[in-house]
């Protein structure tokens, strides 16, 4: 038996491996410390456009987005405000407990793409599996324990009969409710918070009727257009050098979304000037997406610039008038916009973009802001030491567990557990509570697996379109499959162009 010590910044680890195991040890633990340099050279820039499938912007002649947090992108004092009305409507219209004015909107403690077991008032975080990312299960403000969790759910593999139906929704006898929305943040801290309330205080309560009246307050703030300020709305200046980029090239570009004309009026004249009907050939409002891209009964409807309902027929979409509601089939046959010559931005992958892509073959665009925040995390010193050494434990132990002997299981279990503490530690360095949107650990989350499938690109904001001209082609990585051999070295994203 030998010993070696290996060095990871200022911890050592001391193995007792056997001497024929000796040379791969040395060389994935050399591997590990000599690539740390290399990857910090590899930062990835957070204004890069991501792809999931080859696109070419040189076929695109038309373009076409939503509103929310796709052209108008809000602080998160929005976030705040839509849940101390949605919180003063549960008290004020549906009697609950005054004691829940004690609560504040609590602005990191949830991410988007969480799954919400309605029927056991859970909120969690599931990978692309279906499986449950343990210690991100919490009932109220507090982690349920694991052995409590694995208990609930036979395992920790949620079947899919239970799963949130296509859209994310819990209907049809599915339990589980995914939050796909920004908009969404409040809503489950909300639910999070009364919940708490509830079992601080050992009052019995009913989780569906919870749910129930949580989602209806929220929606009471959207349709009561509280929220409907543009004192809230952010990088104005980035998205109208987008849309002046694209008219000035002679692209197409129109306007679905399912918010109310006063709102996008008021957000496009701050965003844009009173002129930014210009810009847009079609402008499609309350379109109730995404029953818009399927239900071909609802006919649109002209609207005045004082919101009044006109009745007349539409034989033709007009270029400066107003739309509401409608139908996409009509859209297609008054425009004649098919297939892969259209692009479609959205912030949200079933309403948005799930129907466009798997139905119409439009190309699609995702807008994750979240993209910035965790790109950052990744490039800082402490992810990359962090994820190199997991990688190389990982690595260890893959190849050091043929090795049986006591001496060697021992090194081999302190490994396991130091593996376990980073795993936790990477998570915590984006969110607490629930980590990464984007990953459960080494799988991707449940979240990410619909992003790759419902979006061809994908990226911060609409202004990393300012990054690449018209003719840019987005190619995706190429990543060995589970059983191909790494031939290549592996593709770093090289970022946007300057």
């Amino acid at each position: 038996v030998s010993q070696l010590t290996f060095k990871d910044a200022s911890r050592c680890i001391v193995a007792k491996i056997s001497t024929d195991a000796c040379s791969q040890c040395v060389v994935n633990v050399c591997w590990s410390t000599d690539l740390i340099p290399v990857i910090s050279k590899n930062f990835v820039n957070p204004d890069t456009i991501f792809a999931n499938n080859q696109m070419s912007l040189q076929d695109i002649e038309i373009y076409g987005f939503d509103y929310d947090y796709t052209l108008a992108f809000y602080s998160s004092h929005l976030h705040t405000l839509i849940f101390n009305i949605a919180r003063d409507i549960l008290i004020q219209e549906h009697r609950y407990p005054e004691g829940l004015r004690e609560y504040d909107y609590i602005p990191n403690f949830v991410i988007r793409g969480l799954h919400y077991d309605v029927q056991k008032a859970l909120l969690m975080k599931i990978d692309a599996f279906h499986y449950i990312q343990l210690g991100t299960v919490y009932r109220g403000l507090n982690p349920v324990p694991e052995k409590e969790v694995i208990a609930m759910y036979e395992g920790s593999h949620v079947p899919l009969e239970i799963m949130s139906d296509f859209y994310g929704k819990s209907s049809h006898g599915h339990t589980m409710k995914q939050f796909m929305d920004i908009f969404s943040l409040p809503e489950m801290t909300l639910l999070s918070c009364v919940s708490d309330y509830f079992m601080k205080h050992n009052i019995d309560y009913e989780p569906v009727h919870l749910y129930k009246d949580v989602k209806e307050a929220i929606g009471d703030v959207h349709v009561r257009g509280i929220m409907y300020r543009a004192k809230y709305i952010c990088y104005a200046e980035q998205t109208h050098a987008v849309l002046r980029k694209l008219s000035k090239n002679g692209k197409k570009m129109f306007l679905i979304t399912n918010s109310p004309f006063d709102f996008v009026d008021r957000g496009m004249n701050y965003i844009v000037g009173k002129d930014w009907r210009d810009l847009f050939d079609v402008v499609i409002v309350q379109a109730d997406k995404p029953g818009f891209f399927n239900d071909r009964r609802k006919p649109f409807r002209r609207v005045t610039d004082k919101g009044v309902l006109l009745w007349d027929r539409i034989h033709h979409l007009e270029k400066g008038q107003i739309y509401k509601q409608g139908n996409l089939y009509e859209f297609l046959r008054l425009t004649g916009w098919r297939g892969s010559k259209v692009l479609y931005f959205g912030d949200h992958i079933y309403s948005d973009l799930a129907d466009l892509t798997l139905k119409h073959g439009w190309r699609t665009g995702a807008i994750i802001p979240e993209l910035r925040k965790e790109i950052k995390i990744m490039n800082t010193e402490e992810y990359v030491h962090t994820m190199t050494w997991l990688q190389a434990l990982t690595g260890l132990l893959e190849h050091m567990q043929v090795h049986r002997d006591s001496a060697s299981q021992m090194v081999i279990q302190q490994w396991i557990n130091e593996r376990e503490e980073m795993r936790l530690r990477t998570k915590d360095i984006f969110n607490a509570q629930f980590g990464s949107l984007f990953r459960t650990y080494h799988n991707p989350t449940y979240f990410t697996r619909r992003l790759s499938r419902f979006a061809d690109i994908y990226m911060a904001s609409l202004s990393c379109l300012l990054n690449y001209d018209l003719q840019h082609t987005f190619y995706p990585r190429r990543t060995p499959l589970q059983h191909e051999s790494p031939i290549w070295p592996e593709q770093t994203s090289t970022g946007a162009k300057q």
